[in-house]
């Protein structure tokens, strides 16, 4: 006997999370992960988020190495 396939949860895919993550901790957390990644400061900039239907969102990140003077 087959298994059932699950029933997709419709308003689980509507309701958008990412919606409620902050631009700026999105952005903090990438820089984070890359400076950890390569070993120097990086930072994220993200540019304008469009949030798509099933709970995605479209955005263009720059990640570039950070200026520190004082390193």
């Amino acid at each position: 006997m087959a298994e059932q396939e699950k029933a997709i949860d419709v308003e689980k895919l509507l309701k958008n999370k990412l919606k409620s993550v902050s631009i700026g901790t999105l952005e903090a957390s990438i820089g984070k992960v890359i400076s950890g990644l390569l070993g120097e400061d990086y930072k994220c900039t993200i540019g304008e988020v469009k949030y798509t239907l099933f709970s995605g969102a479209d955005f263009h990140i720059k990640v570039e190495l950070s200026y520190s003077p004082e390193k």
